[in-house]
């Protein structure tokens, strides 16, 4: 008797929930894994950005495989969660919060003795067919590739990789481990899958596609030199040309593998943000350390353009002093390369007035001060705090406790079991908590902060995701309140540098990942070298560079194009150089404290309510 295919429907418990373009991922990814997107490929990457339900989609997919097939049995009898150790514990509460009722059981392994997890991946492993109590196995990348001999000895229907750019490199221990996994189907998780550069992208494609873009080599060859030379801001028109035709041919080879929707999505469901890059000049002591540094023998170019020392070692301590003086004021005392003379020109007794807080020694800490003290005068809002290093985040704790704030701070000495209940805490409406001080490194990916609804980054980092990823937090599925971003930039320094190659890199990433052609070429790559410099002249270098068609004298005479947003290149945004271009009034009262230049755009307009 000849069978006939039958339908495979998603189960109502899971269909009711999904938004329109959750399904559409879903349909998407189902597509992929059973090879009607690329024939004979069984893997794809699921590229939406932060807030748009990216596990939902996967839970929802996993389901399916395992309770489905147009054969009318299960698609698959197992799947594994590879995570980062800090999400193992939210996979297993998504899973339990939408198919606890149809009596799932999700077996997650992160922590035990060698033996005992071993234990537990043989009794997952030795599971088949109808018998199969624990069908999804939640483990971190870390136990993954410690115990990755034991779970390659079988075959597994489907392995989904969270936080997924961390398999960029395809010569780490833990890309070979997973490469080696008995697994057809492979979706891999990434809100940002290009971080850095392509062939950090081509390993991501790799390991879902396995050749689909062949070799390292070839791809490095055929795709990624051509459109990076096309990219530079000084390109030539033939360089321009034979870049974009690499970069269509590139995208029609992955867009059939990989699904990307932007946050735009969440306008529908959230209230508006407002995102501003506020430019905070240097204090006299600030600019005069600086300037030592940046001369002294530490920072000094060889002939080839190299930094003759330890360049990573000069950018640390510039960062550093752009948020605060305190934090490079050891080495001042220890008369480190690059601050021999420098104790001279602190202020006298400078060692015993480091037990407070000065913020009138740090123009962001003046700008950061002057916002904190006006929301909690003038609002009920409260604020997030974030910052790339734990002793900015020290400093953060004085700055409270000198105006009385009631705070919480979550880093990397935190254990994952207490950041959950820090969090939730946080996040009561009932909470005292003014403010949630968080280490970008520690927190950036999976945490809910809506108890906020400002966040200020306070320093930039070199991966735009990681910054992203921590922006991110309060602007999501539960807000209610209208969201305001700051992000912190000293005029004229590193860190402008660093956001410029924030932009380079995102631009790259628009082209690549979102399919935006009208992305601007900014930054050449000789800009991006000029890091040791301050130009103490500019309101801000980066509207420098831009060399803005949209402004008279620095003033902005042609508003934005009227689609732009949140997500558009930086040279779409509002800007201005006086406070009455501001529409925050938060950020217009602190202006006269430090702030030089501020770019400004919204999310998108308020909906009017009938």
């Amino acid at each position: 008797m000849e069978k006939h295919p039958v339908h495979v429907v998603v189960d109502p418990v899971l269909s009711r929930v999904l938004r329109p373009h959750q399904r559409e991922g879903v349909k998407f990814m189902y597509d992929c894994v059973t090879g009607v997107q690329i024939p004979d490929n069984f893997g794809c990457i699921m590229a939406d950005e932060m807030g748009l339900g990216k596990t939902l989609q996967c839970i929802t997919l996993m389901w399916t495989l395992l309770r489905q097939s147009p054969d009318a049995k299960p698609m698959i009898d197992k799947a594994i969660v590879v995570a980062p150790s800090s999400l193992v514990k939210n996979w297993y509460n998504e899973i339990h919060k939408w198919l606890g009722n149809i009596r799932i059981s999700p077996l997650a392994i992160d922590s035990g003795s060698k033996s005992d997890i071993d234990r537990n991946i043989e009794r997952f492993m030795s599971q088949h067919g109808r018998r199969v109590v624990n069908p999804i196995l939640i483990i971190s990348y870390e136990t993954f590739r410690l115990h990755a001999a034991a779970l390659q000895k079988g075959k597994v229907g489907l392995v989904l990789c969270d936080e997924g750019h961390r398999l960029k490199n395809s010569e780490n221990q833990t890309y070979q481990a997973l490469c080696s996994l008995k697994a057809d189907k492979r979706v891999l998780l990434s809100g940002t899958p290009i971080q850095n550069d392509l062939l950090e992208y081509f390993s991501l494609l790799h390991f879902v596609n396995r050749g689909i873009l062949g070799t390292a080599q070839e791809f490095k060859k055929k795709f990624e030199t051509p459109i990076l030379r096309g990219r530079d801001a000084d390109a030539t028109d033939h360089d321009h040309k034979r870049g974009s035709e690499k970069l269509a041919e590139l995208l029609a080879i992955v867009n059939k593998c990989i699904i990307r929707r932007t946050q735009t999505l969440l306008t529908k469901y959230l209230p508006v943000k407002i995102e501003q890059v506020v430019s905070c000049r240097l204090t006299p002591l600030q600019r005069e350390l600086y300037k030592r540094f940046v001369d002294s023998k530490e920072c000094q170019l060889t002939s080839n353009g190299k930094v003759a020392l330890s360049s990573l070692s000069s950018i640390t301590q510039l960062k550093k002093l752009c948020n605060h003086p305190d934090l490079i004021y050891d080495k001042c005392r220890e008369g480190a390369e690059g601050f021999e003379d420098a104790l001279d020109i602190f202020p006298q007794g400078y060692d015993k007035m480091m037990n407070k807080i000065h913020c009138d020694l740090s123009g962001k800490f003046q700008v950061l001060d002057f916002i904190l003290a006006m929301v909690k005068a003038t609002t009920t809002d409260r604020v997030v705090l974030v910052s790339n290093y734990t002793q900015t985040l020290d400093l953060f704790v004085k700055l409270a406790q000198l105006r009385g704030y009631n705070y919480v701070r979550l880093d990397g000495s935190m254990t994952i079991k207490k950041r959950a209940k820090v969090v939730e805490r946080f996040n009561d409406p009932t909470s005292s908590d003014y403010l949630f001080m968080l280490s970008s490194k520690a927190g950036g990916c999976g945490l809910n902060l809506i108890g906020a609804n400002r966040l200020v980054m306070f320093d930039p980092d070199w991966n735009p995701a990681n910054d992203d990823q921590a922006m991110a937090r309060v602007w999501r599925d539960g807000q209610k309140k209208q969201c305001y971003i700051y992000r912190l930039i000293a005029t004229g320094t590193i860190e402008e540098k660093i956001f410029q190659r924030q932009a380079h890199k995102k631009a790259l990433s628009s082209c690549v990942v979102d399919m935006e052609e009208d992305v601007e070429r900014h930054f050449s790559l000789e800009d991006l070298r000029e890091l040791f410099t301050l130009n103490e002249e500019t309101i801000s270098d980066t509207h420098d560079k831009f060399k803005c068609r949209r402004c008279v004298n620095k003033i902005q005479v042609k508003p934005p194009p009227p689609d732009s947003d949140c997500n558009s290149d930086l040279s779409q945004w509002n800007h201005c150089a006086d406070k009455k271009g501001v529409v925050d009034v938060i950020l217009k009262g602190a202006w006269e404290s430090a702030v030089s230049f501020v770019f400004h755009h919204r999310s998108h307009e308020q909906r009017k309510t009938v």
